[in-house]
């Protein structure tokens, strides 16, 4: 539920754009607090904000709705990246705590609320969400990194700057007292320098392409929209193929890959880096369990998955 003082903030921030008609709390978000906005002319948008201060975030993680805003102005101008429009934006803090994202409504079904659905047409989503990808890895930025987070995380190799990921990483494991084989990490990434230094120009990657981000045709599965890019960085592409499909070993999935390579993109599964990607993902998957203050009786079995899905990553990079 939306309190009173985060609704008024909201409709201030919201007036821009006309009378607002209704606000609707949305679930299935971990960081940000997202709105359904039915505006009085009929349109439907989503607002979201986030956290901008908040001791709970990992330091990868500030200003995260700034990079959203930036991949929604990117997508505007590709008809291959099938998300939002950017409707508003509103960094000034000025009424909300943090920064205010507004994007268009998209139709169709979100791919984790239909298990049957989902298994049943995984091939075409998978397919088409590699052709999505592969359009997105052709954006190329200035610099390595999360273009909005803080400064040591971008750089302008990507061996710097994936070795500046993981450190952060590490340091708020240690803040966090989470426990992890910290000298087998460090071994592995300099163990792999070279094939880090195989990625040599700084593609846009989505980074959360799990099904909860993706929008579905309700009858035939096919993909209608994508969300959430506010975790994005300019690396290496191979890291989306890994987050589409948390927790899984192996190569990435068949259909996902044909999808990639019918739209020109190029991958090696069998590169180092698809492990490093992986160890990358498990770290902020693992760490982030403390500040978020996961709990409940599915947590015990969800940790020993984290930790056997790093361990797994690790072994082939040993």
């Amino acid at each position: 539920m939306l309190d009173d003082e985060t609704r008024t903030a909201l409709l201030h921030a919201l007036a821009p754009l006309g009378e607002v008609a209704d606000l609707t709390p949305l679930t299935g978000g971990m960081f940000a607090t997202s709105v359904r906005v039915d505006l009085a002319d009929g349109r439907r948008l989503v607002a979201k904000t986030a956290p901008a201060d908040d001791d709970r975030l990992l330091h990868y993680e500030r200003d995260l709705l700034r990079t959203e805003a930036l991949v929604y102005r990117i997508a505007g101008d590709d008809p291959a990246l099938p998300m939002p429009e950017l409707v508003l934006t509103d960094m000034s803090r000025a009424h909300l705590p943090g920064d205010l994202v507004v994007a268009s409504w998209i139709d169709g079904v979100r791919a984790d609320t239909v298990p049957e659905l989902a298994e049943a047409t995984a091939p075409l989503r998978n397919r088409d969400l590699g052709r999505m990808m592969a359009a997105l890895h052709r954006h190329v930025g200035d610099q390595f990194g999360y273009p909005s987070g803080p400064d040591d995380l971008r750089g302008d190799s990507w061996v710097e700057t994936f070795t500046a990921m993981v450190e952060a990483l590490l340091t708020d494991a240690a803040t966090w007292e989470v426990p992890l084989p910290v000298e087998r990490i460090r071994a592995a990434l300099h163990r792999h320098q070279g094939a880090l230094a195989e990625v040599d120009r700084p593609a846009l990657v989505h980074a959360d392409l799990w099904p909860g981000n993706l929008f579905v045709h309700p009858e035939s599965g096919a993909l209608t929209g994508v969300i959430d890019p506010e975790r994005a960085f300019w690396g290496d592409p191979m890291f989306d193929l890994i987050a589409c499909d948390p927790l899984r070993v192996g190569a990435p999935d068949e259909h996902l890959l044909a999808g990639y390579r019918a739209a020109g993109g190029v991958i090696d599964p069998t590169s180092p880096r698809l492990a490093l990607c992986r160890m990358y993902l498990a770290l902020i998957m693992r760490i982030e369990v403390r500040p978020r203050r996961y709990e409940g009786d599915e947590l015990p079995g969800y940790l020993a998955q984290l930790e056997s899905w790093l361990d797994a990553a690790l072994a082939e990079l040993d």
